[in-house]
């Protein structure tokens, strides 16, 4: 109401007159559609026979005051929608009449009065439960959902509702009843086609839409529409006086609409549905028995208002809150529930066309409801004077332009498969109905969704090993073995959603790596399969990695899962089909630990096959692994690979070391340092003597980000950890250093705050070069400290690339 007083008092005398005058074809229009919904639909409510025959008056004055109150609501503030057009949910007559003949048959003939009277209730009940149903999906703001119904399928039921116009219009020209196109047969199209008296009915309307819609290309102002209108009935009557012709001759033949037709019981008052409902008549066992036929026609009604409000919004171009529609529905119904009468709901197709002949405002949506409260008093009579083919160009028009809207207008804007979907959904409402049409679409768009999904490729990247190395600081004859071993290692990266219709691919890649001509060429020992960028994981999919590690095991290679842990989708769906604690099968958090633990179990292998007790230096991550290469590298390509590799990296590194015993910190360094200068062992020793020695415990802070700098140091055993945050919301990466490498490097030569938190992981021994050292061996000896800065700046760009690379591919 608020609404519609604001509006009112926005205007002067003048305007407000000059508003209900241009309204005024928008509401002749809006009563006459009521007028034919009601003496079409109203009339059948209840069942042509037995004790509810000749009660056809009563059921279109149930209409009227539904129609009545889902209006008043609707224009007071119900609806977004200023032009709302309400009505009584017509396409519930099946239910009503399955709810009558069930109460009659439980009561028994022999007591109509109680039939009478309890079925009137049944249908205000109906009322009731839609009512309230409606206004608790509002108040829950569950309407948000419906925004995100897939659009094509609302284009497609815009067409669809397109065709039924079209249809009805041939209907409603021909005075056939309004099911004989119900679907269209083909007895039906030739009596269209080849009958001169049927195109002499339907052609002219048809014409005069086309035509109006030639002249409106040209001419867009909003008066061509209401004068288009006027215009034809005025030329009708012309033309009858011109002819002498006899109106009750012409209403026989089809011309003018019959008051009477089809209207039994119009006599009695609108309000006479009332005086059955005494309330001491009421059974209300057959109503409980009823209870199941009205939760089927709670859910059909429910299915109206969260499809006709977003097409409604779609076709008008309006931003409406589906909450608020919902609510308002509610409100009506329960309004409707209590005063006795059916449910109700607003109109998508009474509603369009209100809009398009100028009756977008709510003083035109009241303007309706005094109409139509007129004419539930007045009765039907003023029908007998409008010309059919006014009726029927009005639907044609309004047909031609939501089937042009759906077929024409997207054509260019939606994808193969949405088109198809939008003309099956067509079809389906053309030779079926509206609900199995809008569920059909629903099935197709899931079908041509899943053959989409199942053509987008879910393998990101698929690589070898020495394209992914781990972050790891190693020495340099590490750094070289890991990366020529590492193309043993195959690293497949999905994304999306794995489901049955993308795995096959997935599945057949992985099978390749194995069985493909490559293996021969270069065998591989590790498989990881990165899922950090995967959504989730369907069943089918799961299964598939099961077959895939059976093929993996017999084959002696190890499938390593990273991007998974047991709360994510993923991981759930892979342990319920057990996959991960087969063998053979390893789990990791992320891409660099599963790089990581392999790089570990290539440096492991090597160093077992030397016959040492244990390894010469500590390895990070994780440290349960059993994985075991054999005691020594040979019996298979794999492992002689490992073996000719070592030899030409690691054991030369070795080499060079046992020919001499050397004291610390001098070992340390020509560790870290020997690979990037041929430099003589004098001068790694001369710079030794600026070095002091710390023996650091487990979990031990070395720095923290952005401290001040105190110097670099140079690891002799034992594992850090250090932890990068580059950004506020950006994760936080993790990278270890193990022994014979640099620590703290670039920030102590810049001496520029701390990029990083280190940790000390594993107890360690390190050499520490001061920053007080460092500017004394830059003034004792300029030469020795510019070359031994030129060392770390080498160091650092290799470490500095590395770290790169393994984000890049992160």
């Amino acid at each position: 109401m608020r609404g519609l007083i604001g509006e009112s008092h926005k205007l002067s005398p003048q305007e407000l007159g000059y508003s209900i005058l241009k309204s005024l074809p928008a509401v002749l229009l809006g009563t006459l559609l009521n007028i034919l919904d009601g003496v079409s639909y109203g009339m059948i409510i209840f069942p042509a026979f037995g004790v509810f025959d000749g009660l056809g008056g009563m059921g279109v004055s149930m209409f009227f005051v539904s129609t009545l109150v889902a209006q008043l609501v609707y224009c007071l503030g119900g609806s977004s929608f200023a032009g709302a057009n309400g009505s009584m949910m017509i396409e519930v007559v099946p239910f009503f009449h399955i709810l009558a003949t069930t109460i009659a048959r439980d009561i028994g003939e022999e007591y109509p009065k109680e039939i009478i009277a309890t079925t009137i209730v049944s249908f205000a009940l109906s009322s009731v439960l839609t009512g309230l149903t409606f206004f608790l999906l509002g108040y829950l703001r569950l309407g948000v959902l419906i925004g995100f119904f897939p659009r094509h399928i609302l284009v497609g039921c815009i067409g669809g509702v397109g065709i039924f116009l079209i249809l009805t219009g041939l209907t409603v020209s021909t005075r056939l009843p309004s099911d004989a196109l119900d679907p269209p047969t083909l007895e039906t199209l030739r009596y269209f086609a080849l009958n001169p008296h049927a195109l002499a009915q339907w052609v002219p309307p048809a014409v005069l839409a086309v035509l109006l819609r030639l002249i409106t290309m040209r001419w867009k102002h909003q008066l061509v529409f209401p004068i288009y209108f006027m215009i034809i009935p005025a030329v009708f009557y012309v033309v009858v006086a011109a002819a002498q012709l006899d109106l009750n001759a012409l209403r026989k033949d089809g011309w003018l609409f019959d008051s009477t037709e089809g209207a039994g019981g119009v006599e009695d008052e609108w309000y006479g549905f009332y005086s059955y409902l005494d309330f001491g008549l009421i059974q209300f066992t057959p109503i409980w028995t009823t209870l199941p036929i009205q939760f089927a026609l709670l859910f059909f009604n429910i299915l109206h208002p969260p499809l006709n409000v977003p097409a409604l919004s779609v076709s008008l171009d309006e931003d409406i809150d589906t909450n608020k529609e919902l609510v308002g529905h509610g409100y009506s119904n329960l309004l409707a529930g209590f005063l006795g009468t059916v449910p109700n709901y607003l109109v998508y197709v009474n509603t369009l066309l209100f809009y398009r002949v100028g009756g977008g405002t709510r003083l035109a949506s009241f303007l309706l409801a005094v109409a139509t409260s007129i004419l539930l008093i007045i009765g039907t009579g003023p029908i007998a004077y409008i010309p059919v083919m006014v009726v029927s160009a009005l639907i044609f028009v309004l047909g031609f332009d939501l089937v042009k809207e759906a077929l024409w207008d997207t054509r260019h804007r939606v994808s193969r498969m949405e088109y198809i979907t939008i003309i099956s959904i067509m079809v389906t409402m053309t030779a079926w109905d509206f609900v199995i049409g809008v569920l059909f679409g629903i099935v197709v768009s899931c079908f041509f969704f899943v053959i989409q999904n199942s053509q987008r490729r879910s393998i990101r990247a698929l690589y070898t090993g020495d394209s992914a190395i781990s972050t790891v600081r190693r020495p340099a004859a590490h750094r070289a073995y890991i990366r020529e071993v590492s193309k043993q290692t195959s690293v497949l990266r999905l994304q999306g959603f794995l489901f049955f219709g993308t795995i096959s691919h997935v599945e057949e890649t992985l099978r390749n790596i194995v069985n493909g001509p490559d293996w021969q060429r270069n065998p591989v020992r590790f498989v990881v399969v990165d899922l950090s960028l995967v959504v989730g994981v369907d069943m089918s999919a799961a299964e598939a990695f099961v077959r895939v590690q059976r093929l993996l095991a017999a084959k002696g290679v190890v499938l390593v899962f990273c991007g998974v842990t047991a709360d994510n989708p993923s991981g759930k769906a892979l342990s319920s089909v057990g996959v991960l604690h087969e063998p053979y099968v390893e789990v990791f958090k992320t891409l660099n630990d599963a790089m990581e633990w392999t790089e570990n179990a290539y440096l492991r292998a090597w160093f077992r096959a030397q016959k040492s007790c244990s390894t010469p230096i500590a390895l990070p991550g994780r440290q349960d692994t059993g994985l075991t290469f054999g005691e020594s590298l040979t019996g298979s390509p794999r492992q002689m690979q490992l073996r000719d590799v070592g030899d030409r990296t690691i054991a030369v590194e070795f080499l060079d070391k046992d020919s001499e015993i050397f004291s610390e910190p001098f070992n340390t360094l020509l560790n870290a340092f020997s690979s990037f200068h041929d430099i003589d062992q004098d001068t790694f020793r001369q710079i030794a003597q600026y070095f002091e020695r710390f023996a650091v415990p487990e979990g031990f802070v070395l720095w923290e980000n952005k401290d001040t700098p105190d110097g670099l140091y140079i690891i002799e055993s034992g594992i850090l950890r250090a932890s990068y945050k580059f950004a506020e919301h950006s994760p936080v990466i993790e990278e270890s250093m193990v022994s014979g490498t640099v620590a703290g490097e670039l920030s102590a030569l810049s001496g520029m705050p701390r990029n990083a938190r280190v940790v000390v992981e594993r107890q360690a021994v390190l050499w520490k070069l001061s920053s007080e050292n460092l500017r004394r061996l830059e003034t004792e000896k300029p030469r020795l400290a510019q070359t031994f800065v030129q060392l770390v700046l080498k160091a650092a760009k290799v470490d500095a690339d590395i770290l790169l690379a393994a984000l890049a591919t992160r």
